[in-house]
């Protein structure tokens, strides 16, 4: 049974955010009210992912993804971000935060990030093993248009990263995010065309989008690529898609911590966080990330 901790001073926001993981099976729920307490309960019971405020007293949410990744470098970090919190949460995500979900996007987000995090991490513990030392090797797969493919395989490269001992985990993990965001994007927006802006009117409608144009052409028959250079200071993944492509000019600065809160483009802050290089051919149908040791 999956356990995860949900911290805030607030009992209100701790309240919505129990209600916001109801969805989630057999999902057990443990809550502190600062930073301290929440450190106390990560030693004593384990959960298996955190969900975290920023703005908290005592020991604030940045300083207690710090310490998390100190000393619990395994257990990932969900920041819950709010209004006049961005430059706080964008420090917590170069400190080690997992992922991110504004306060206002709770109800529409939450469950899903957190089972995203947990498909990973599950993901992850149940792939084969694979050789332990290698001095570089190239990895290639074409994917249908099927979302459920998509942790796996970003479980798979995961793994490829710890067995060949590249970086920590907590480094992993932020690269699997970006990886998996990238590779959403890719299927979802490039090759599917489905637009975030269907998220206005809740998950269902967007979902059926998917749904419909992953077995109606034109959008069937594409596929998305994706292509692995590893060594062992370097890793870089190239993620293509056979869609219409977008204009990158057009696109709010993902680097700005106001991007924070909004839906659109929040895949793109956590891909420019978490790498260290992302290049984007002009056409927009494909982008470079390289991540180094």
């Amino acid at each position: 049974m999956p356990r995860l901790l949900i911290v805030d001073d607030n009992p209100v926001d701790r309240e919505v955010a129990v209600r916001c993981l109801g969805a989630i099976d057999g999902l057990e729920l443990l809550e502190a009210d600062d930073g301290e307490r929440a450190l106390g309960l990560i030693e004593s019971a384990a959960p298996d992912v955190v969900v975290t405020d920023l703005r908290m007293p005592k020991l604030d949410g940045l300083r207690l993804v710090q310490e998390i990744g100190e000393s619990f470098p395994l257990v990932p970090v969900i920041l819950m971000t709010a209004q006049g919190s961005e430059k706080i949460a964008a420090r917590a995500l170069l400190a080690g935060a997992a992922s991110y979900v504004p306060k206002a996007d709770l109800t529409e987000f939450l469950a899903e990030t957190v089972q995203q995090i947990l498909s990973l991490s599950r993901s992850r513990s149940e792939q084969a093993e694979v050789l332990r030392y290698r001095q570089a090797c190239e990895s290639r797969f074409e994917l249908e248009n099927d979302p459920a493919l998509i942790a796996p395989l970003v479980a798979l490269l995961q793994h490829d990263l710890q067995r060949a001992g590249f970086a920590n985990e907590q480094v992993r993990s932020r690269v699997a995010t970006a990886l998996h965001e990238a590779l959403s994007n890719a299927m979802i927006h490039g090759n599917l065309e489905v637009s975030s802006e269907l998220r206005k009117n809740g998950s269902e409608p967007f979902r059926r989008r998917i749904e419909q144009r992953r077995n109606a052409e034109p959008w069937a028959s594409r596929r998305l690529r994706c292509r692995v250079e590893q060594t062992p200071d370097r890793v870089r993944y190239l993620v293509r898609d056979e869609g219409p492509g977008f204009d990158r000019s057009s696109c709010p600065d993902p680097t700005a911590p106001e991007s924070l809160l909004k839906t659109q483009g929040r895949g793109l802050f956590l891909i420019f966080a978490f790498m260290d290089e992302v290049e984007h051919n002009e056409a927009g149908n494909e982008v470079r990330l390289t991540k180094l040791a």
